[in-house]
């Protein structure tokens, strides 16, 4: 387990309530200092109360939270001055450069990073001179990213942060991400797009309904719940196969097999095949993608806005 001095954000029994809905049903949550975190979860599961929360934004009921040392209930200028936020939208200037809007929020930090170099590491330096307003949907979410980065935070906290993005924009945004984490800082991710969740992060935490469900490396989400390893197959022609590895029909003469125990079923499996002496042609094993495996833990979760705040469209 991390101890304190290796956490960026540590959680206890994190509660909410709006009224009568439960927003937060007592989380718990440690991101170590470094590590990208991604916390992925259904609109209205609590998402983005968190991180409001963790952000200082909104106020907590219950339990304690640990944000780079401080509390972000009564010591949110501190966290800010070494946090970074990218919104899903953010109001800016319109009619100011791109530019003049870095070196504006610049003067807000005391030890900021070259408005330069902040250009021309989130690809906008050919656009340095442009006005706000006539930047693409993508070019503001560079933009974003490059606000939140001005101050060279040790925490960065990134909601949606590649929407709008085209395809090669979505990879220079991750590589600027892993930079930022290979260079010692704590990035903080939710997101929709699971490809993006798989590339990026070191760890993931699911939540449904206000509470978390599942948490470990993307590869390994689900291990511990109803998440069924596949053996697919196609029996050989008249065979009598027993029907403990018949499964079920799949297109193409196929047999898929779905076992929480995969290594015992497929020494079995084989092991028949041998002693009938019989081929599986395309014998295949693979485990559910990360998108199936969050759609099997979320099954059923309502999409239920926060109250307060504005409908979590793709949050």
């Amino acid at each position: 387990m991390a101890t304190g001095t290796d956490l960026a954000v540590e959680v206890r029994g994190l509660t909410k309530r709006y009224g009568d809905l439960e927003a937060l049903g007592g989380i718990d949550l440690e991101i170590r200092r470094g590590e990208i975190f991604g916390l992925l979860g259904p609109n209205g599961a609590g998402k983005t109360t968190t991180v409001e929360i963790l952000e200082g934004y909104r106020d907590r009921d219950g339990g304690t939270v640990s944000v780079l040392g401080y509390d972000p209930a009564t010591e949110r200028p501190e966290i800010l001055l070494r946090a970074g936020i990218v919104l899903q939208s953010t109001g800016v200037e319109p009619y100011l450069s791109v530019r003049e809007t870095l070196r504006m929020y610049a003067t807000f930090y005391p030890s900021p990073r070259p408005v330069d170099e902040l250009l021309e590491l989130v690809g906008l330096a050919d656009k340095r001179d442009e006005r706000v307003n006539h930047l693409s949907g993508g070019q503001q979410r560079r933009l974003n990213m490059a606000m939140a980065l001005v101050g060279d935070p040790d925490l960065l906290f990134l909601d949606e942060p590649t929407t709008g993005f085209d395809p090669s924009a979505r990879h220079e945004a991750w590589a600027v991400v892993k930079d930022l984490a290979s260079l010692g800082a704590t990035v903080v991710l939710t997101t929709h797009y699971m490809d993006e969740v798989q590339f990026l992060a070191d760890r993931v935490a699911v939540i449904v309904k206000g509470h978390i469900v599942a948490e470990g490396p993307p590869s390994a989400l689900g291990l511990d719940h109803a998440v069924r390893t596949r053996i697919r197959y196609r029996p050989p022609a008249g065979v009598d196969v027993p029907d403990r590895f018949r499964g079920e029909a799949a297109a193409d003469g196929f047999v898929v097999i779905e076992d929480d125990e995969p290594v015992r079923r497929l020494h079995e499996l084989t092991g028949w095949a041998l002693e009938a002496g019989v081929d599986l042609d395309d014998l295949e094993v693979s485990r559910p993608s990360l998108e199936e495996v969050y759609l099997q833990l979320t099954d059923g979760a309502p999409a239920t806005p926060t109250p307060g705040s504005a409908p979590e469209a793709g949050a």
